[in-house]
C-alpha cells in the first residue's frame, strides 16, 4: 500500500465492502491515507481477508469475552493505541462504541450511516424511507460523538428513490454511493482540510452548519 500521512485504522464487524471501495481508492493513488490497521470483532469476518489481501494488518478483539462495552472498548484502544492512528473509520462496525471511548478519540472517528441524517437514525432505514413514501435517499458521512448517528454531518451522497424498487434494491444503490463518498471525506481529513473542533465540523476553514450533498442517479 501506499503511504500516506494520515494513519488511519479502520474498524468492521462483517463483509467489508466499504473497506473494499477504501483500498481501491488507495491502490488507484488518489486518496492521501495510509490503512494501517483493520480491526474486527468477529473472527470471521470477511472484511479481514480483504484486508489481508491488500497487505493491510489485521486484527481480532472479540467482544463476547468482556463483561461491559467499556471493557471491550479499551482493549480495542489499546490494540489501535500501537498504530497511532490520526483518523479511525467505522465501516460496517456493529457495536455502539463507549462515551470513553468517544471521548479517548474525539474528532477523529468517522462513521457513515445509510440515511439523509438527520432523518431515519437506527436501523431498517431504506424500508422505512420506502414506507414514509420519500422522493430521496442516501447515506450521510459524519464525526462520532456520545449521540447515536447524531455527530456533525459532513457529506451526503443523495440520490432519487424508485417508489417501485425494493428495500434491497434501494441498499444496493446507496451502497454504492457509500463507496465514493466515504473515501472522498476521509481525503478531506487526511489532507487536514477537515476538522473537528467545538462540537461542529470544520471544511477548509468554514464551519459546516450543513453537510455537502453530493446527487447520485
Amino acid at each position: 500500500m501506499n503511504k500516506g500521512r494520515c494513519r488511519a485504522a479502520i474498524l468492521i464487524s462483517g463483509s467489508g465492502t466499504n473497506l473494499q471501495a477504501f483500498i481501491d481508492r488507495a491502490a488507484r493513488g488518489n486518496l492521501d491515507v495510509d490503512l494501517s490497521l483493520v480491526i474486527s470483532n468477529r473472527p470471521d469476518a470477511y472484511g479481514l481477508e480483504r484486508a489481508s489481501h491488500a497487505g493491510i494488518e489485521t486484527a481480532c478483539v472479540e467482544h463476547g469475552g468482556f463483561t461491559d462495552r467499556e471493557s471491550f472498548d479499551r482493549a480495542l484502544a489499546a490494540r489501535l493505541d500501537e498504530h497511532r492512528p490520526d483518523l479511525i473509520i467505522l465501516a460496517g462496525f456493529m457495536r455502539i462504541l463507549s462515551p470513553w471511548f468517544v471521548d479517548h478519540y474525539e474528532g477523529r472517528i468517522l462513521n457513515i450511516h445509510p440515511a439523509l441524517l438527520p432523518a431515519y437514525p437506527g436501523l431498517d432505514t431504506h424500508q422505512r424511507v420506502l414506507e414514509a413514501g420519500d422522493h430521496w435517499h442516501g447515506s450521510t458521512v459524519h464525526f462520532v460523538t456520545e449521540q447515536l448517528d447524531g455527530g456533525p454531518r459532513v457529506l451526503q451522497g443523495r440520490l432519487p428513490v424508485n417508489s417501485e424498487e425494493s428495500a434491497a434494491e434501494l441498499a444496493r444503490r446507496v451502497q454504492a454511493v457509500e463507496h465514493q463518498i466515504y473515501p472522498e471525506a476521509a481525503g478531506w481529513f487526511a489532507g487536514g482540510r477537515l476538522r473537528y473542533r467545538d462540537g461542529c465540523a470544520w471544511l477548509d476553514g468554514d464551519r459546516l452548519d450543513e453537510p455537502i450533498v453530493m446527487d447520485f442517479d
